[in-house]
């Protein structure tokens, strides 16, 4: 499931569970494969964050380049990576947080 996320609802809906934000923009070649790959994983919980229209975010979370991965626990951070990554890696790191 891809979720948008932004200033407004992203204390919410990171709360509570095992989610992944990930910061991506259109412009980024990387980032429109990554998209792809999120389709193919639709039990797992992925809230987009446009990087272009949330630079707040973009500091709040030292995003520095695209895509950027955030992994949360009941909204405590626990990893953060950048990079396109396979459906295979990003299972594989996500899985080690269940």
């Amino acid at each position: 499931m891809i979720v948008e996320l932004n200033k407004d609802n992203i204390k919410e809906k990171i709360k509570d569970g095992l989610k992944v934000i990930i910061f991506a923009t259109k412009w980024c070649s990387y980032c429109q494969k990554q998209h792809e790959v999120l389709k193919e994983l639709p039990d797992v919980w992925f809230g987009l964050i446009d990087g272009d229209k949330n630079t707040e975010l973009m500091n709040q979370y030292g995003i520095m380049s695209f895509p950027t991965f955030i992994i949360l626990k009941d909204g405590e951070i626990k990893t953060k990576f950048s990079g396109f990554r396979n459906k295979f890696d990003l299972m594989n790191t996500i899985t080690k947080y269940l």
